[in-house]
């Protein structure tokens, strides 16, 4: 009695190209999605930077609203309406649209040279598209043209609006990779505006804090140039940066002038906070020949004013 032969499963060869074959779909079905997804992505990263600097300029509260500054030169809610930013309240939150529309009408790109030089990006010869993303990693501030972005006022004129602010691009190492973030500084190229550090990886609840607004809220009319124990600032000479003390800047630092430059570190966090440090030392002072600048050119302003 003879008995029938198992069932051959498929050859080899089959099998080989059905893995051939899926592997093509799946690559080609990868391609696609990053293909069609790629713009959404460049959007939402540049509506992130722009919020990253608004909030380091106090345009856009952490919290998602809008901000302006009264004539007291106290912030307060504010919401979008027709291109502009009038009183509000924290329920008035903008959308993308409305974000990149002030983005684009308060924030202007420009560069500087190491002599303090101002130049425009046609000027210069160099694409601004190009030229901010391809430096991002490594820093602008190690360029022969830096990159800084003046802040213009609310229901300004672009062609004659004087600046009330400057953002920087700041970019240094934590204690586990790369940080980037921004400093704002007001026309006295000194006193800082406001910051943000919105790119690390840092340990999350100690380092990490660095992207948190409880701490962020602590440099605020901080200056940057730290003044001697007379209390005096010479924009020549004088250290540039702020400093994260290890431990609270009253206990360190008391009342002394260098207490104006240091803000309070973080628990658990050193290497973070000196990582922080040493960014704002050596980003801020490639632009110290600009501060020197815009620091007389404001003097001189307000010498003609009184």
């Amino acid at each position: 009695m003879s008995h029938p032969l198992p069932n051959r499963g498929p050859s080899n060869a089959k099998v080989i190209t059905f893995i051939v074959i899926l592997s093509f779909i799946c690559a080609l079905i990868l391609s696609t999605l990053a293909s069609v997804l790629a713009k959404p992505k460049e959007v939402a990263q540049e509506i992130d930077r722009s919020k990253q600097m608004m909030i380091a300029a106090k345009i856009l509260s952490h919290e998602g609203y809008f901000l302006i500054q009264d004539k007291d030169g106290k912030y307060s809610p504010a919401k979008f309406e027709k291109g502009k930013l009038v009183p509000g309240t924290v329920n008035d939150i903008p959308t993308n649209e409305q974000i990149l529309d002030i983005y684009k009408n308060r924030l202007k790109a420009f560069l500087v040279d190491g002599k303090g030089k101002i130049y425009s990006f046609k000027e210069a010869g160099i694409n601004e598209d190009e030229y901010v993303a391809e430096n991002k990693k490594n820093g602008y501030y190690k360029l022969p043209y830096r990159l800084i972005y003046e802040i213009l006022p609310n229901e300004a004129d672009e062609k004659s609006a004087k600046p009330i602010g400057y953002v920087i691009p700041v970019n240094g190492y934590g204690l586990w990779d790369a940080i980037y973030g921004y400093i704002a500084i007001k026309p006295d190229a000194n006193t800082v505006i406001g910051i943000s550090w919105y790119d690390q990886k840092e340990t999350p609840g100690l380092g990490a804090n660095i992207a948190e607004a409880s701490w962020q809220n602590l440099f605020p009319g901080k200056h940057i140039f730290q003044a001697s124990p007379s209390g005096k600032t010479d924009f020549k000479t004088s250290g540039v940066g702020i400093l994260v003390v290890k431990g609270k800047v009253s206990e360190v630092l008391g009342d002394t002038p260098k207490a104006e430059s240091a803000v309070d570190g973080m628990a658990g966090a050193t290497l973070t906070g000196n990582g922080v440090t040493d960014a704002y030392r050596e980003v801020l002072a490639a632009y110290r020949p600009f501060f020197i600048s815009v620091n007389a050119e404001n003097k001189s302003d307000n010498q003609k004013e009184s």
